[in-house]
């Protein structure tokens, strides 16, 4: 699985998505705006439906819960996490990125434009908040 680079400056949710599905950002974002979903609506990245709404347009199945980061090692083998949380304003916000683990190895997927490397193993610097398992 390789990592998809969000092409608008609050895209995290819909370039996760485009990643665990293996289609491009505008394939997603395509999907996404004809379901009403726009990176520019702050509940992409302050509620979980808009992404779980898109996951299952593209054909991807996920735990109907959020749970609780506990440790790297606890992790499925693919999730969709929350990283970066905080409250604005009496609201959550949070990054979407992506958790995966294959082939022994594992890694976190961020869509973030300005970082180096867009595949991340400094998990010590990632702090996520909890995850959403993908089930297929």
């Amino acid at each position: 699985m390789e990592p998809v680079i969000q092409e608008e400056l609050t895209g995290c949710g819909i370039a996760a998505c485009a990643a665990l599905a293996g289609v491009s950002y505008a394939e997603a974002q395509q999907k996404a705006n004809a379901l009403g979903i726009y990176a520019t609506d702050s509940t992409l990245w302050s509620e979980t439906e808009h992404v779980r709404t898109l996951l299952r347009e593209l054909g991807i199945s996920v735990s109907p819960k959020e749970t609780p980061f506990e440790a790297w090692e606890c992790l499925p083998d693919r999730a969709l996490m929350a990283i970066k949380w905080r409250i604005e304003q009496g609201k959550p916000f949070w990054h979407w990125v992506v958790f995966i683990r294959e082939h022994g190895e594992a890694k976190v997927l961020d869509s973030k434009k300005a970082l180096k490397s867009n595949t991340r193993k400094d998990f010590g610097r990632i702090k996520p908040k909890w995850y959403i398992e993908i089930l297929n």
